[in-house]
């Protein structure tokens, strides 16, 4: 009689082999580059793509396990949060708007990542990293759904939560995000892979969902801790993806070695400057403070971004320039981005308002070289108009950069009393950069960038009106018609006085009377 035999247990990594190996087959009847016509397309040479290996040689069963006991604990947080009145323990209402412009700003940002992983999983003939793509795309798309979720608490209580994916393709400072994404969305599939799990991951969510969401904790705000943790246990995963990307092209061929540095110099350079939105909301926009944008730079790039750096080195790939021109920056970036949101105020979906003398204080200590030589007297001169009634609102609409989409505020390196301008022509146009980087950006495809979206001037060409408008009839008010556009509905251009103020108020009196 025969004894049944036990079978050996795989182990993880032969378990991930069975799961990602074997999975596609050589096409015979079809080309391929019929099959696959983006896998050629930017000039890389792939000779064996069974050599890629993923870290964390994640299969698909483990992952819905981790996945699923995930959103156990996030959903547990963000119902706790919901039934306990949690908007209330917020710091000020001034912390609000902080999340109306991450849900503006970053959430739609997460499902164009689903989007454009969904699509590179197509494009990529080797089945692992096929796998890997496919698992990003489900995580992108959980990020999307859990941030709009957790947010939607605060659109029953207080204004400017509504029409995010509206506004995200139209108003003027989103487009600095949307730009990003769509610079990446529309570039061949590797870089694409580059650009989002390089540089959003590595360089962008690291400083937004830990130094910035620790500071949501930190101000009561438990469901942007929650999801914002949530995800970040997921980029970990991505980050690799990205290193892994750079690791196996350049093993693949050498080649690629000119590609691959063009790109980590152009993607760490946009990466920085989507931050900039980041750096004002860490530094002006937080009641309480757990660190300044500074020293989130110092710790999560220069620390680890540079320890990143001597890793890829032996692989022939450098630190790139702008990093040196960063450094220059990190003294003076949140205090010009926070002066320009202050400036055209009137054009954002959120408030602005001049800081108070202990935050200034605060700021003073965080930027001792900088701060008080250059910004205080602005601030402390923009409070006193405040304070008589003179809130300045600037009317008129600022020079646009052609490649980061953000108003001509930045400084010359080495220079923070004069404005950075460069310039370049193509086929007879001008184009403005805002920087060195940008304008070597461009320069390098000035075919796709010089057919940029830009907002200031699509609403000097009368683009961005409601339809049916008539800038001709006498009184037209052409701000008024943009915000109607953006379907921005301003109760108050001041945040003293506002709604927001009043119903945090409110419903914060109702709660201690209770």
């Amino acid at each position: 009689m025969d004894m049944p035999t036990k079978k050996a247990k795989l182990s993880l990594k032969e378990k991930y082999q069975h799961m990602t190996r074997g999975l596609d087959w050589n096409p015979t009847y079809q080309r391929f580059e019929d099959i696959f016509p983006f896998a050629r397309y930017e000039g890389l040479k792939i000779h064996n793509w069974d050599n890629w290996e993923d870290p964390f040689r994640m299969t698909m069963d483990a992952y819905w396990k981790y996945q699923a006991e995930k959103e156990r604990k996030l959903y547990a947080i963000i119902d706790a949060f919901t039934q306990n009145n949690g908007h209330l323990k917020v710091t000020d209402a001034r912390y609000l708007n902080t999340v109306k412009l991450f849900l503006t700003g970053v959430t739609p940002l997460e499902y164009m990542a689903h989007r454009g992983f969904a699509h590179v999983g197509r494009q990529i003939p080797g089945g692992g990293a096929r796998v890997a793509c496919l698992m990003q795309s489900v995580d992108e798309v959980r990020h999307a759904q859990t941030q709009i979720h957790a947010i939607s608490n605060y659109n029953k209580h207080y204004n400017g939560f509504h029409e995010f994916r509206h506004m995200h393709d139209r108003v003027w400072y989103l487009s600095v995000p949307k730009s990003f994404f769509d610079d990446a969305f529309s570039a061949g599939p590797f870089e694409f892979l580059l650009a989002i799990s390089f540089s959003f991951e590595y360089v962008l969510t690291n400083l937004l969902f830990v130094p910035f969401v620790s500071g949501a904790a930190y101000n009561g705000d438990m469901n942007t801790m929650a999801y914002g943790f949530s995800a970040q246990s997921d980029e970990a995963r991505h980050m690799t993806l990205g290193l892994e990307v750079i690791k196996f092209i350049l093993e693949q061929d050498p080649d690629n070695l000119p590609i691959i540095q063009a790109w980590v110099d152009k993607w760490t350079w946009r990466g920085y400057r989507v931050l900039t939105l980041v750096a004002m909301m860490m530094d002006y926009m937080l009641p309480k403070r757990t660190m300044s944008w500074k020293e989130a730079w110092e710790i999560y790039f220069e620390e680890n971004g540079g320890a990143l750096f001597k890793d890829l080195a032996r692989y022939g790939i450098k630190v790139p320039k702008c990093v040196e021109t960063i450094a220059l920056e990190k003294d003076h970036l949140s205090h010009q981005a926070w002066n320009t949101l202050y400036n055209y105020g009137a054009a954002a979906a959120f408030h602005t308002w001049s800081p108070t003398a202990p935050e200034m204080d605060w700021l003073s200590s965080k930027y001792p070289d900088s701060f008080d030589r250059l910004y205080r007297p602005r601030l402390e001169f923009q409070a006193e108009q405040e304070a008589k009634g003179n809130r300045f609102y600037n009317k008129t609409l600022p020079m646009l950069c052609q490649v980061c989409q953000i108003p001509m505020m930045f400084t010359e390196p080495g220079d923070p009393t004069k404005i950075c301008y460069r310039e370049a022509d193509y086929k007879g146009d001008k184009y403005h950069f805002c920087s060195d980087h940008c304008k070597a950006i461009f320069q390098r495809e000035p075919e796709k960038y010089s057919q940029a979206w830009l907002p200031v001037h699509q609403i000097y060409q009368g683009n961005c009106f409601p339809e049916g408008t008539d800038p001709t009839q006498e009184g037209f008010d052409p701000l008024a018609a943009v915000l109607q556009y953006y379907k921005i509905d301003r109760d108050n251009l001041d945040f003293n006085g506002s709604e927001d103020q009043k119903n945090f108020a409110a419903w914060n009196g109702q709660a201690n009377s209770n």
